[in-house]
């Protein structure tokens, strides 16, 4: 699970999230709000990206500020812009490079990166200049980056808005079958309305908190 208590987090004097306490424990939650409402703020905390400017997070009882390490090792990261991601230059040896990171065996970086390519349909690219594949390759290619470490929790930002309709259903279909915790920043509203609980975030603050058939309108009708 993971834990807020009274959360606060501002940029230099301009406060972002004002008091935030929740536990997240459903296995898929979004996050929904207008642009500077927060949502990656909040997402960025979730993983020890940044640390609270008040209050804690913990992670099945690792606080993000004391074990930020141990923390990202649970909880995985997917940017919006897979470019961000992406750090070298073909596609086989960015699935490794995290695996590498934590120094695994020579044989498990090999078995978890073929096991990636195969999985997440990037076998043909495995020798391929990651820079030259399409937006909708880049962002399989982040998101399997990720799951190869094998986090328990996914936190993904907007995973679907750089994408074209047939990549959008491709990365939502995968999403939905994953085993993982999944924490989704998204305005993408069709995407969501089968998951366990939604929040809405205005001004830093929750207004709405609860399943999405509850919450969803009742964000579109605050956007109004």
């Amino acid at each position: 699970m993971i834990e807020l208590r009274s959360v606060t987090h501002a940029y230099c004097d301009r406060p972002v999230l004002h008091d935030l306490s929740l536990r997240l424990a459903e296995r898929r939650i979004a996050i929904l709000g207008g642009n500077g409402s927060g949502k990656s703020t909040l997402a960025r905390l979730l993983n020890g990206l940044i640390v609270p400017t008040a209050g804690t997070v913990t992670v099945d009882g690792l606080d993000t500020r004391r074990d930020g390490r141990a923390v990202r090792q649970r909880v995985g990261f997917v940017f919006q812009n897979p470019d961000t991601q992406i750090v070298y230059p073909t596609v086989e040896e960015d699935l490794a490079f995290g695996l590498k990171a934590r120094k695994l065996p020579k044989d498990e970086i090999a078995r978890r990166v073929a096991g990636a390519l195969e999985r997440y349909g990037l076998d043909r690219y495995r020798h391929q200049p990651a820079h030259q594949m399409s937006g909708g390759e880049k962002q399989l290619l982040a998101i399997a980056g990720v799951l190869v470490l094998e986090p328990a929790y996914v936190i993904f930002d907007e995973p679907t808005t750089l994408l074209d309709l047939r990549n959008r259903r491709k990365v939502i279909e995968l999403l939905r079958g994953l085993p993982q915790t999944l924490i989704v920043v998204t305005h993408d509203l069709d995407m969501v309305k089968d998951f366990d609980r939604a929040l809405v975030l205005e001004d830093g603050r929750i207004v709405a908190d609860g399943p999405p058939t509850e919450t969803v309108p009742a964000y579109i009708e605050r956007l109004g």
